[in-house]
C-alpha cells in the first residue's frame, strides 16, 4: 500500500519549489535577453507562482492565528518549583 505524503510537507516543498522557480524567473527577466513574447510568458508564470506562494503563506498565517487564539484562551497557572 503506498504511503500518503503529509500535506504539511507537501505544502512546504511546493512553496519552496515555487519560490525558487520565481527567483530564477526574476533573474532571467532582469537580464533583459528575452523577447517580448517570452517576457510575457515568464511574467504570466511569475504571477501564477506568486499566487501559489501567497496561498501557502495565507494558510500558514491562519494556522498561526488559530494557535494564538487557542493559547489566549488557556488558563495560566502559577509556576511552582519542586
Amino acid at each position: 500500500m503506498p504511503k500518503k505524503t503529509s500535506s504539511k510537507k507537501s505544502s512546504k516543498t511546493d512553496f519552496e519549489k515555487s519560490l525558487t522557480e520565481l527567483e530564477k524567473l526574476v533573474d532571467t527577466m532582469e537580464q533583459g535577453d528575452l523577447s517580448l513574447e517570452d517576457s510575457l510568458k515568464q511574467f504570466e508564470r511569475g504571477v501564477e507562482l506568486t499566487h501559489q506562494c501567497q496561498t501557502v503563506l495565507k494558510d500558514a498565517e491562519q494556522k498561526v492565528q488559530i494557535l494564538i487564539n487557542k493559547s489566549e484562551k488557556a488558563l495560566l497557572e502559577d509556576f511552582e518549583e519542586e
